[in-house]
């Protein structure tokens, strides 16, 4: 993809899923990545998936609620390249519950992971953008952060807020170049959704109208193009891809 070669990428919760995908579709257009996650394991394993691709990587365990360790990493892949180009905000949790059960933690926990985090490693990394003049910065949020869904509230909140966020560090950062943007997947084919009852999943499958669940390389895509020389004139939106979903309402 043309302006990734030889650049330097950070994607969080990049330890399975999504995150994994988004870090291989990086390497196989040339990028070196910083793989973060709380789960250290699961880091080193895409790490190594990406150097098979022939790309450096540097696997962190990294808990980005916490804004010290956010720093602590940031320094870290600046010692290992001089200069970021790229940021993918992925890390996310989910912890459902209907709003009259829901505890104050499985709230609190959401947001933090979801939304200050976003914010954390935001803030981390921009200010290094910010004088370099240049960086893309991709947050992935949710079309549930668009149409809500029972039993997701905080779920639901962190996504719109992630929402808002983008729109405005993306008004905030283009005076210097840097381009923020977010993207919203639908059901995607993942662990999560795998395990789910049969019948359900078809419930989920006549939402779309495309008529299937994405799968980790269709976000992984859209990332490509929105970090690329392609996208560079695209910032402050929201891209969903979701098969349809949302139109469909």
């Amino acid at each position: 993809m043309k302006g990734i070669e030889g650049t330097t990428a950070i994607v969080t919760g990049a330890g399975r899923g999504i995150g994994r995908d988004i870090c291989l579709a990086l390497a196989g257009s040339g990028a070196d990545t910083a793989v973060l996650d709380v789960d250290v394991e699961g880091a080193a394993q895409t790490a190594g998936l990406v150097e098979e691709a022939g790309r450096g990587a540097l696997a962190l365990r990294c808990d980005v609620s916490d804004a010290e360790d956010v720093q602590r990493c940031v320094r870290e892949v600046l010692e290992w390249r001089e200069q970021v180009h790229i940021l993918v905000n992925n890390a996310g949790i989910t912890r459902d519950n209907l709003l009259l059960r829901m505890s104050g933690e499985e709230w609190e926990r959401v947001l933090r992971i979801n939304l200050t985090g976003t914010f954390n490693m935001t803030r981390a990394v921009a200010k290094h953008m910010f004088r370099k003049r240049s960086g893309r910065i991709v947050n992935i949020a949710s079309v549930i952060g668009q149409m809500g869904n029972a039993g997701q509230s905080n779920y639901a909140a962190s996504k719109a807020g992630i929402i808002g966020f983008t729109k405005s560090a993306a008004k905030e950062l283009a005076p210097r170049g840097v381009t923020v943007n977010a993207i919203a997947p639908g059901f995607i084919d993942t662990p999560m959704t795998a395990v789910l009852p049969e019948e359900v999943q078809d419930q989920m499958r006549r939402m779309i109208p495309l008529g299937r669940f994405g799968s980790g390389g269709d976000v992984a895509n859209v990332v490509l193009f929105l970090v690329s020389d392609l996208g560079s004139y695209v910032t402050g939106q929201v891209v969903n891809c979701d098969g349809g979903m949302v139109m469909a309402r």
